[in-house]
């Protein structure tokens, strides 16, 4: 669990020796859903985005964010573009985004454990994953419109999840924690 109070957690991954069924911030696999399956279509090619990974929000109540992804996409950067999606339950579906209810689809990446480790004071120019503190743009400050969106974690690629070329992957979520929006440069 992590707190919201202020503190700064980085992403420690490990492959997953068996498949992940918790409510745990993971990557890969299949999301474990907390309420009704909402796998987000894409928008342009009208079928289901690939899934990146799941994301518990802070709090002593059971929350997530799953993030999805259409990897063929030359728009998936944009935090509306409808080509990714990152769905809040309990929350809402953002207006942008249609929704099936299949709880399995396409991955993309392979099933990987992550361990937050809470940490102190980051180097204002750590490139590594996080959840919580403040991001480190690799080009300029791009919040989604609409706001306020709080940061909620920044996602550098990995060997099977490309954002663009040496890119990073950001999440937001709305002031009421009911709504998310992702973006990534590069």
């Amino acid at each position: 669990m992590i707190d919201g109070d202020g503190c700064t957690y980085e992403m420690i991954f490990s492959e997953a020796e068996e498949a992940i069924d918790e409510f745990w911030t993971k990557l890969g696999g299949q999301p474990v859903w907390l309420e009704k399956p909402q796998w987000p279509l894409c928008y342009r090619h009208e079928r289901p985005m690939g899934f990146i990974g799941q994301f518990r929000l802070p709090g002593r109540s059971t929350r997530m964010a799953y993030l999805f992804m259409d990897d063929e996409s030359e728009e998936s950067f944009l935090p509306e573009g409808g080509e990714n999606a990152l769905i809040v339950q309990p929350g809402r579906v953002p207006p942008f985004v249609e929704t099936t209810d299949a709880a399995c689809g396409p991955r993309l990446v392979g099933e990987t454990f992550v361990d937050l480790e809470e940490v102190e004071q980051l180097d204002p120019g750590w490139w590594g994953s996080r959840v919580l503190g403040a991001p480190t743009w690799l080009q300029y400050e791009e919040y989604p419109a609409g706001g306020p969106w709080t940061f909620f974690f920044q996602l550098r690629e990995l060997d099977s999840l490309m954002f663009g070329d040496s890119g990073m992957g950001y999440g937001f979520l709305s002031a009421d924690e009911q709504e998310g929006r992702f973006l990534w440069q590069c």
